[in-house]
């Protein structure tokens, strides 16, 4: 049995910058520029080579279940996880983690279970697919009911 309800996700980019780069020298700071296209902090500061278009699901029907349990006691809440999704459009399945749990095991089970089967049009820069680790809300929903705290949808 599949429980009826609302999943609804909106994802937030999120840069990984390396600590080794940010506590380095000047003239390594300038140089820092790895071939895994991780974004790296130029001299000044400011962030360096971030894409130009962010990666965008083409699932037609997010992959996320309600667990039946849950849904039938009311249970609701938002998921943060973090995924990395490489420059071909696919999560890597290890580097998936929930952020921000919901304080409700299922509804956390729920979300990771369904980034499997999550498929992006990669991130881009100038043009060329680039990976990127990003934010990844999945807010789990009752039809009719309020938005709970933290609902950006």
């Amino acid at each position: 049995m599949r429980a009826v309800g609302s999943v609804r996700f909106l994802f937030i980019p999120l840069m990984l910058l390396s600590s080794s780069v940010s506590g380095c020298s000047e003239g390594t700071r300038q140089a820092a520029r790895g071939n895994d296209g991780w974004l790296r902090r130029v001299s000044d500061g400011a962030l360096a080579d971030m894409p130009d278009e962010q990666p965008r699901v083409l699932n037609e029907e997010l992959p996320f279940r309600y667990p039946v349990s849950a849904y039938q006691t009311g249970v609701q809440g938002n998921v943060m996880l973090r995924l990395f999704v490489d420059s071909s459009g696919r999560v890597v399945p290890d580097s998936t983690r929930v952020v921000e749990p919901s304080g409700h095991g299922a509804l956390d089970s729920a979300a990771l279970q369904g980034v499997s089967r999550l498929q992006f049009r990669p991130a881009r820069r100038r043009g060329i697919p680039i990976p990127v680790s990003l934010l990844f809300p999945v807010h789990f929903r009752r039809p009719g009911t309020n938005p709970l705290g933290g609902d950006s949808l």
